[in-house]
């Protein structure tokens, strides 16, 4: 298991994060010498704490982390408007 401290993950949490996709292997998250959190990957977390609640449960859950995921608005990409934004040419 890796330990990363805190101003690693202010620096390179895209890093950090496609790791722990790669590997699957929690991280531990430091700060003061003393471990302060662990990243897990979202299946993991899955399978650890909403799989294991009743039924109704895991239907607020499942709602709760559908609504985190907002919809598309409109019908550009994302990169499109950064491209406009930052005054590139099409």
């Amino acid at each position: 298991m890796k330990i990363v401290n805190a101003l690693q993950i202010r620096k390179n949490l895209g890093k950090v994060l496609q790791e722990l996709e790669e590997t699957g292997e929690p991280i531990l998250l430091s700060k003061g010498r003393k471990v302060r959190a662990a990243l897990i990957t979202f299946e993991e977390f899955q399978r650890r704490f909403i799989d294991r609640q009743p039924e109704e449960a895991q239907e607020k859950w499942r709602n709760a982390l559908g609504e985190l995921r907002a919809p598309r608005v409109g019908t550009r990409s994302s990169l499109d408007t950064l491209r406009e934004l930052r005054g590139y040419p099409d």
